[in-house]
């Protein structure tokens, strides 16, 4: 009987001490969206994020922390770099603070799994760990092109005398097409627009009904150029704390996070069809005029990337193009 308590007492220390060490080898990673938390792009992730904790009980999880509220759009890049939070959901538009290479990610032309495959992403991750102190993980928006929209009806691709809202993703297009640029954050857009302070702005083709701006929005201008890149990055240091095994089961859940990206070619079919029926007219630059509007997007594009980082945007130009 003497020798059955203790084996009793220890087997219970034993299953106490798995059940620490199992919970011990569980990491939580904070997570902060530049985006608003009611915006398709967050509203996509969360239930990811769901299915990526249920999976991944015992081995990692992500506390999703929110919103502009949490971090402004701008400053969720250095929140990153500095580990103020372990990852963001964001667009290198958004933190050309940080870097300014981040704005190249929008010239890609390629499907995100052929950038995976024909060396992009290392590409991506040599000058985000060098230069950010970030790993960029997974781009989950694609096939998400941008667009002028404005309130003033022209009849070619000349924007003289307009004030366009901008960020780093067009501000050199437009200053091309002779717009007066302003840089403002998404959510004072709607006001601005209200107040006549922009004439219009740039965007993806889908999210405006999130801030209402087709309220204030007359018409958009086709062909749309560039690709929406919204993306998951991890602080680096946060990154190369994870075990092997956490490593591996984010890099899976990654994956089909990527996987879900087809979600985007119907959606940009059903805003095109939704933005009509809200009464926001097509300005359409059609045959030569269309093309050369779009290729005028890229020639910009890329002369101002040679021009704020030659070696990274000549790197990154095979890469990144069809």
């Amino acid at each position: 009987m003497n020798m059955r308590i203790p084996r009793s007492a220890a087997a219970v220390l034993v299953a106490a001490g798995f059940a620490c060490a199992a919970s011990a080898q569980e990491t939580t990673l904070r997570l902060v969206s530049a985006f608003a938390e009611n915006g398709i792009y967050v509203q996509h992730m969360l239930p990811w994020i769901q299915k990526f904790n249920a999976e991944g009980k015992g081995v990692l999880q992500i506390n999703f922390i929110g919103g502009p509220k949490a971090i402004p759009p701008f400053e969720a890049g250095n929140a990153v770099k500095t580990g103020v939070v372990d990852m963001a959901l964001s667009t290198g538009a958004f933190y050309t603070n940080v870097m300014p290479e981040a704005d190249f990610l929008k010239l890609t032309e390629i499907p995100v799994a052929e950038q995976r495959r024909n060396g992009a992403f290392d590409a991506i991750n040599k000058v985000w760990n060098e230069k950010g102190n970030t790993q960029y993980l997974a781009r989950m928006v694609e096939n998400q092109p941008f667009h002028i929209y404005t309130n003033k009806k022209v009849d070619k691709p000349d924007l003289t005398g307009q004030k366009i809202r901008i960020t780093p993703v067009y501000r050199d297009f437009f200053q091309a097409l002779n717009a007066n640029v302003i840089t403002t954050p998404p959510g004072e857009v709607y006001t601005a627009l209200e107040r006549g302070v922009v004439d219009g702005y740039g965007w993806p083709i889908g999210g405006i009904f999130d801030l209402n701006w087709q309220e204030k929005t007359k018409y958009r201008i086709d062909p749309g150029f560039y690709d929406a890149e919204v993306s998951l990055t991890m602080n680096l240091p946060a990154y190369k704390k994870l075990s092997d095994a956490q490593r591996n089961y984010l890099q899976k859940q990654l994956l089909v996070l990527e996987a879900q990206n087809t979600f985007w070619a119907q959606y940009t079919t059903d805003e095109i069809a939704r933005q009509a029926k809200a009464g926001i007219e097509t300005i359409k630059f059609d045959g030569a005029t269309g093309k050369a509007f779009r290729a005028k997007a890229y020639e910009v594009a890329w002369a101002s990337a040679m021009k704020q980082s030659p070696e990274v945007a000549a790197r990154f130009k095979p890469l990144f193009s069809k």
